[in-house]
């Protein structure tokens, strides 16, 4: 004990310990870019939340053991996924291994139940993610994509690219 008191000891060491463990995360990212928090892929949105989660038992930490094992395990995932977008980026048979496809839910204003059923997203789902886009009209509703983070994309107007739909899994 620092303070001689269990409350402010406890204050100052999860004050100092968040603080490294921050000053350390700071660092990895301008080491390794921004896009270690991008959220482009299902392993970038599991790297953000492992990240937090050793961040919380860094600031935790009774021991200064802890402290280091939070620290290793961190640069350990900032590697890992570097590597990894380095490898999706040079294998299709990498990519293919580890990412999902997106998969359309919606095409021309017509859901596609299949697609409903094999990624298990209600209508319910669907439509309340039509209010957030502010889709309107289901006439103008492009496609709804389901991406491969798992966030919906809604894609509405006139006409979209087939560029845009490049890669998007149909499923009929």
């Amino acid at each position: 004990m620092i303070f001689g008191s269990e409350i402010p000891d406890a204050l100052a060491r999860g004050s100092v310990l968040g603080t490294v463990g921050l000053v350390w995360i700071i660092l990895l990212v301008r080491l390794f870019g921004l896009r270690s928090f991008s959220k482009m892929t299902n392993f970038d949105f599991v790297m953000t939340i492992a990240v937090g989660s050793l961040l919380a038992g860094m600031a935790t930490a009774t021991s200064w053991a802890s402290l280091v094992q939070g620290i290793a395990a961190i640069t350990v995932l900032f590697c890992l996924q570097f590597t990894a977008a380095f490898l999706r980026q040079r294998s299709d048979i990498f990519l293919s291994v580890i990412q999902n496809d997106p998969v359309i839910l919606m095409e021309d204003g017509v859901i596609c139940q299949q697609a409903l059923e094999a990624t298990r997203v209600s209508k319910g789902d669907l439509i309340a993610k039509l209010r957030e886009a502010n889709a309107l009209d289901m006439s103008k509703i492009r496609a709804v994509v389901l991406e491969t983070t798992g966030d919906v994309s809604v894609l509405h107007g006139d006409h979209v690219d087939e560029l845009v739909l490049q890669g998007v899994k149909r499923i009929d």
